[in-house]
């Protein structure tokens, strides 16, 4: 789980360019273990190969969650707005996206957390350790996660982070590279 982490913190720091925001996004991976741990502990359920993949599920949907928020607010902050001001917007334009993600995959789980139907037993640590991350992790993402997003972007530069040279946004821009580029593209 721990490479897994890693690799998705990787993924997010290439496609963010930033590696504040990955860390930003990141940060809620913590919420959802600890949400699985909960309910585990609190329904009596072992940690095991289908607790894992709970696990592992919450954290898809965490993440996905804390990206679209984290996206949000960096481009509300990258319009001129403060930090803080573009957190608490970024939150609130995605609560609606976010509660409906995290209670769809809820609700789906808890059948399966219930132990219904023949061999219901078995499944239910995957339901259970899902349900339990993703509780935690909601409420992190709409509350918690603008205050780490105002605290890393805080005093973070406006200006693009982009290397490439084609970037009119970028400190590298060269505009005889734009162009050539330009002329590659009408040439095939």
């Amino acid at each position: 789980m721990a490479v897994a982490i890693l690799v998705v913190f990787l993924v997010l720091t290439a496609n963010f360019q930033s590696v504040r925001l990955a860390l930003t996004t990141v940060s809620t991976v913590p919420a959802v273990i600890a949400g699985v741990l909960v309910m585990l502990w609190l329904t009596g359920t072992t940690l095991n190969v289908q607790s894992f993949v709970g696990s592992i599920m919450a954290i898809g949907v965490a993440m996905a969650n804390a990206i679209l928020v984290v996206t949000f607010a960096e481009h509300i902050r990258r319009e001129g707005r403060p930090a803080r001001e573009a957190a608490v917007a970024g939150a609130s334009s995605r609560l609606r996206a976010v509660l409906m993600t995290s209670s769809a995959m809820i609700a789906g789980m808890l059948p399966m957390a219930l132990g219904l139907g023949e061999a219901g037993q078995q499944n239910a640590p995957l339901g259970r350790a899902v349900i339990g991350g993703l509780a935690a992790a909601t409420v992190t993402t709409l509350f918690i996660l603008p205050g780490i997003f105002t605290i890393f972007q805080g005093r973070a530069r406006v200006a693009s982070v982009s290397l490439d040279p084609t970037d009119p946004e970028s400190a590298a821009f060269t505009p005889s590279a734009a162009s050539a580029l330009a002329e590659q593209g009408t040439r095939r």
